[in-house]
């Protein structure tokens, strides 16, 4: 693969009042839906949009994407599809417009994208942000919407319920003991830590947390200059 040199920030709009385009960006296939509301200016490309929905959504840059734009494919250079390097001004989006942004195809993400509004720059405030969100981002490779959803459902099941159980006991016995000089059975340990590493695996499913915060720290640092770019 051609080795692709980090991009700088884009000069900002010359224009004493440049557009802003406020986007709402969903996962397709899960519920409750996972979903993030930004604002980029208009003279973003789509590969850096591309950059900023990895940012905002949690995930890590390291698979193929695309866009999917009346009917023409915008993408990776793998994927013989057109460059994404055409500013979202160019496209001519009409508000309400929705596309298809698609990341991971070997087992596709599949986001829907939809221009909510248009706006002008607010002076006090640094773009791209993020306005609002919900929902963990899946983990990277982790085998689809059917897989995530099977293993974030595995939280609530019986054995999931019964490593908490054995903590609860574990607590319990400490509390009775407390005080005495009887000694903890090294069998208990052991079943309290197979435990704890039991539940930090299945966390470990239920996708990365989403905070508006940390998101926009990422997104002030241009961390979506490096992220669409880095995939293998």
């Amino acid at each position: 693969m051609p080795k692709r040199t980090p991009s700088e920030p884009r000069t900002p709009d010359p224009s004493p009042t440049p557009k802003i385009l406020q986007f709402k960006v969903w996962l397709i296939g899960l519920s409750p839906m996972i979903w993030r509301r930004v604002q980029v200016p208009a003279s973003l490309t789509l590969r850096e949009l591309h950059g900023v929905i990895q940012v905002v959504m949690g995930w890590e840059g390291i698979h193929l994407f695309q866009f999917m734009l009346r009917a023409r494919r915008f993408g990776s250079l793998e994927l013989g599809a057109r460059s994404p390097d055409v500013p979202l001004s160019e496209l001519r989006l009409r508000v309400g417009a929705r596309f298809r942004y698609e990341y991971d195809l070997n087992i596709p993400w599949e986001h829907e994208v939809r221009l909510e509004s248009r706006h002008e720059a607010d002076p006090g405030r640094s773009y791209p942000i993020c306005l609002d969100g919900d929902g963990s981002c899946p983990p990277e490779d982790c085998g689809g919407v059917s897989c995530f959803l099977a293993q974030r459902e595995a939280w609530t099941a019986p054995e999931t319920s019964h490593n908490f159980a054995v903590l609860v006991d574990f607590v319990d016995q400490l509390a009775l003991k407390r005080g005495t000089r009887a000694p903890i059975d090294a069998e208990e340990i052991n079943d309290v830590q197979e435990a704890l590493e039991r539940l930090e695996g299945r966390q470990g499913w239920q996708g990365n947390p989403f905070s508006r915060k940390d998101v926009n720290v990422r997104l002030s640092r241009a961390e979506y200059l490096d992220l669409m770019h880095q995939q293998w």
